[in-house]
């Protein structure tokens, strides 16, 4: 008997491969000159064909890298088949800031850092796909919310309208409690509005997002300086549970000679003067600040990146960045030292400050002294030790520098709070997974427990908690 013939099996077709959709961006030489936002967004179109590139992973670990648990693949889902009401309604199950996050926060090493294409590919831009459901909403989308829980009767107050601070209050808003948000300055949005430039980070952005919050039902206090006006323990006595999310303001600097001249800014004031205060809209907003000709940023994070691209756009000469390390270890996202360079910030690398020079008579900044290093052994963090080069001293000629090397703990709110208890930094002790501090129904996130980080981490912090107080509130301690 003559054995049956198989038929050969046919292959799967393969899978298209279709290469990461850019972003359409302003060409370097008109940004530069300008405070309009530096991508344009993807159209409908280019974020569809984004979408397709999502395998769709059953346990996904990009949803792992998310430090709010957004249902990543879920609302890359709803993008791919044109469903971009479900795309955004499936966002705000997680986040209340999704057109903030899609813009400012790292993907790169977080929810894209782990998608599973990047290991052969460029990673899904989960970012940018965020970041386009939330500008369709707003420009396209009906008058939608999403469902809330019936009124408990509880009230929080929220000190801070920060990344941490508008996470958990959108959270509780959802869970049925009344929320109060008090910020210290005229507009909300914290490090959001006074810390990110417009070209990075749009102020209708922000104000959209506070006002989603409003629309749920919140209410948002300015000009309310919690620790000065009214203290915790008066907020206590009118609510229930008392979350602060005051952030990390208060300005570090270099400590050393000459950083008392004429021209040696905070990167805090020099931003917030520009952000906030719209100084690069003169004589419209009569917001005093110096337009130098030759600027340095000492520093090699974002806020440096951000300082040393808004001085070009304020019509810098010359805008340096001046950072100790290479530019392998600068601690910015790729992204912005890529757009740094395009728009023409010059680094100078391996380089520290000594000493600032001035003219005594008129107290002006006239240039920096510094000193060239070079890379030793790892530090605590990791990165390599610069060591000085003796002997290689050489002046930089600056009429303006900004120094933007982190910031530290404002003590105005924790030294009018008896029973908080802080670490030798003056940051806030709170649990790492709920948030609560020692003092009874206070709970504190974001930078005024950590120190400076990012705007995910913060909101991720202010996740926590929100389920902490919402525990709380429900069940008691």
């Amino acid at each position: 008997m003559s054995e049956e013939v198989k038929a050969p099996e046919e292959k799967a077709p393969k899978r298209e491969k279709i290469p990461r959709q850019k972003m359409p961006e302003q060409k370097a030489e008109v940004r530069r000159k300008n405070f309009e936002e530096v991508p344009f967004g993807y159209t409908p179109e280019l974020a569809q064909k984004e979408a397709e590139r999502c395998l769709q992973c059953k346990d996904p670990r990009c949803k792992q890298g998310c430090p709010v648990e957004i249902d990543i693949p879920a609302f890359i889902k709803f993008i791919k088949e044109g469903d971009f009401e479900g795309a955004i309604r499936k966002l705000w199950e997680k986040n209340s800031l999704p057109a903030v996050c899609g813009r400012v926060c790292p993907q790169e090493v977080q929810c894209e850092g782990l998608c599973i294409i990047g290991k052969k590919d460029e990673p899904v831009a989960v970012g940018n796909l965020e970041r386009f459901a939330a500008d369709y909403q707003r420009a396209h989308g009906r008058d939608i919310l999403p469902p809330k829980a019936e009124p408990t009767g509880k009230k929080v107050a929220v000190v801070g309208s920060g990344p941490s601070g508008l996470t958990v209050a959108g959270d509780l808003i959802l869970k049925g409690h009344e929320v109060t948000i008090f910020e210290a300055l005229h507009a909300p949005g914290g490090v959001l509005i006074y810390g990110i430039p417009e070209f990075r980070l749009p102020k209708a952005i922000v104000a959209q997002e506070c006002n989603y919050l409003e629309r749920l039902g919140g209410k948002i206090e300015v000009s309310t300086v919690v620790g000065r006006s009214e203290t915790v323990d008066e907020l206590l006595a009118k609510f229930d549970a008392v979350y602060l999310g005051v952030g990390a303001g208060l300005p570090i600097f270099l400590k050393v000679p000459g950083e008392h001249y004429i021209g040696v800014y905070s990167a805090n004031e020099y931003l917030t003067r520009s952000n906030l205060m719209k100084a690069y809209e003169f004589p419209t907003y009569d917001t005093p600040i110096v337009r130098g000709k030759t600027v340095a940023t000492f520093g090699g994070g974002n806020v440096a990146m951000d300082s040393a691209r808004t001085a070009l756009r304020l019509g810098a000469d010359h805008s340096y960045i001046i950072y100790r390390r290479s530019r392998a270890e600068l601690p910015a996202r790729e992204a912005e030292i890529h757009h740094a360079e395009e728009e023409g910030v010059e680094f100078l690398l391996l380089t520290n400050p000594v000493r600032f020079l001035g003219d005594d008579a008129t107290g002006r900044l006239t240039g920096v002294e510094c000193l060239r290093q070079e890379l030793g052994e790892p530090d605590a963090s990791g990165r390599r030790r610069p060591v000085p080069i003796p002997g290689s001293e050489f002046q930089v000629e600056i009429d303006t520098a900004v120094i933007s090397i982190g910031a530290g703990a404002n003590p105005l709110l924790t030294k009018s709070t008896p029973g908080l208890a802080l670490n030798k930094w003056g940051y806030i002790v709170a649990d790492p997974k709920t948030g609560k501090t020692m003092k009874p129904r206070v709970w504190a996130g974001g930078d005024i427990v950590t120190g400076a980080a990012t705007v995910i981490l913060a909101m991720g912090a202010g996740r926590l908690a929100s389920n902490s107080i919402h525990d709380y509130l429900t069940m008691g301690w």
